[in-house]
């Protein structure tokens, strides 16, 4: 049987192409504006040749109205066929002075200028009166609307030329803009899983610099994070390999077997201490991993912790370590206003207090002091923690926060190195800044964490200004 699963959303179907879009939308933009204007012309055409073939009608009106064409009263010429004027031309009484061939006007019409219809066909009628006579001068509408479509069909035919030239060149130049694009993701497609090189940004337009700028940063951070990651684990394995060998020859000595029962009992206690340091390094380790892989200072997924109540848990923790040991581990006096809340996670800001305790505690010599203050300097909270131990040599501080790196002088204490790192990456996450010094107090090593102000003491630093 088959159980349905959630199937994962298909994102091409929310996908467009850039390209895609911008020639549909500017040649559909280029094609309606062709069409308007070509719409427009057209119109204005035809209006135009109206207008020249009325004022054509009125120049021949005027040109006849001195005397009768020809020299002749009456003339029924066979003129060509295809001339599509018609004149008549009447004198005072009336009588008609002169008549196109195939004329079939009315005998008379309107002055000016009329439309009239004889024998099935619609003319144009230009009517001018003189004292001497009256001559009219007419146009068969047809062939004077074939013309003018003629004329307007060649105000037109620009448009239909440079619209398709226009529209391969507005695509040329777009193809051509966005090709440095293109070939920006065909060398991140070309790329190998391990390749972080920059993508070179020339020939790319300003829209798209910041972009792949950011890219390149983000390379960068990768590589940053592949490398640490393989560091990480190149030391992790070297680091395991010596408790793990350890743990194996102990158990082959076990194997052997020892009549004394003594020493079969040290070698168990010596077999399960073992197993303990290599326990305690491999949670390190993951905890380390953990805090460095996490998602840095976003605050998504944050609350805001009671620092009081991280120092409170942090000591609970430590406390059966210390009083083992016969250190005074505890809270030194701190004066001063409430510590307001941080933004992060509690259980990290917990583990970063307790490796810090952890350390002073174990590297305090018996009998010794151990003290954590929380403060408010300058609206920022402090988490203070100082012991009475031997400190770190000044050459040691530039490397304390290395993974497994120990000091030199505490390089017989039983450790993996670990502790700082995971200090440092908690730190980060959160904003916080480390600061190592000697505690003019107790003597030993002094442990600052800095955090930035949050929400709550900017408004109460806020509130105390005014």
């Amino acid at each position: 049987m088959s159980q349905d699963t959630p199937s994962t959303p298909k994102l091409t179907a929310s996908t467009h192409s850039l390209r895609g879009r911008l020639l549909w939308f500017v040649l559909a933009a280029i094609l309606l504006a062709a069409l308007l204007q070509a719409a427009t012309a057209y119109r204005g055409a035809l209006q135009q040749a109206d207008a020249m073939f009325d004022d054509h009608l009125q120049q021949m009106a005027r040109s006849l109205r001195s005397g009768i064409p020809l020299g002749s009263p009456l003339i029924d010429g066979d003129e060509d066929a295809s001339f599509d004027l018609y004149v008549q031309i009447w004198g005072q009484d009336g009588t008609q002075l002169f008549r196109s061939t195939r004329s079939a006007l009315p005998p008379r019409a309107v002055l000016g200028f009329s439309d009239v219809e004889a024998n099935g066909n619609r003319y144009r009628v230009y009517t001018l009166q003189t004292a001497l006579q009256t001559v009219q001068i007419a146009q068969d509408l047809d062939a004077r609307s074939a013309r003018a479509r003629a004329l307007a069909l060649r105000a037109v035919l620009p448009f239909a030329l440079l619209t398709p030239l226009l529209m391969l060149a507005v695509w040329w130049v777009i193809s051509l803009s966005l090709a440095p694009i293109e070939r920006a993701r065909r060398q991140v497609a070309g790329r190998s899983a391990d390749d972080f090189s920059p993508l070179a940004p020339t020939g790319l337009p300003d829209e798209v610099r910041p972009l792949v700028d950011e890219l390149n940063l983000l390379f960068g951070r990768v590589r940053g994070a592949f490398d640490a990651q393989k560091n990480f684990v190149a030391d992790a394995a070297h680091e395991l390999r010596s408790p793990l060998t350890a743990l194996k020859l102990q158990a082959q000595a076990l194997r052997r077997g020892d009549d004394d029962p003594a020493e079969r009992e040290a070698g168990i206690a010596r077999l399960n201490q073992g197993i303990d340091r290599a326990i305690r390094l491999v949670e390190q380790l993951l905890v380390l991993a953990r805090e460095e892989g996490g998602p840095g200072q976003n605050p998504e997924g944050r609350d805001n912790v009671s620092l009081h109540e991280v120092v409170r848990l942090a000591v609970a923790d430590v406390l059966p370590l210390a009083g083992h040991k016969q250190i005074d581990l505890g809270l030194a006096d701190q004066p001063g206003a409430q510590v307001p809340p941080v933004p992060g996670q509690g259980e990290a800001l917990r583990i970063m207090l307790r490796n810090l305790l952890d350390n002073a505690v174990k590297y305090t010599p018996a009998g010794g002091q151990v003290d954590v203050s929380l403060q408010l300097q300058q609206g920022q909270p402090v988490l203070t923690v100082e012991d009475s131990g031997p400190g770190i040599a000044a050459q040691d501080l530039p490397r304390v926060f290395d993974r497994f790196f120990r000091a030199s002088d505490v390089a017989l204490e039983t450790g993996s190195g670990l502790g700082l790192a995971i200090v440092k990456a908690i730190a980060e996450r959160h904003g916080a800044t480390l600061a190592l010094d000697r505690s003019s107090r107790l003597g030993g090593l002094k442990v600052e964490v800095r955090f930035a102000p949050g929400p709550a003491a900017t408004t109460a630093a806020s509130a105390a200004a005014h």
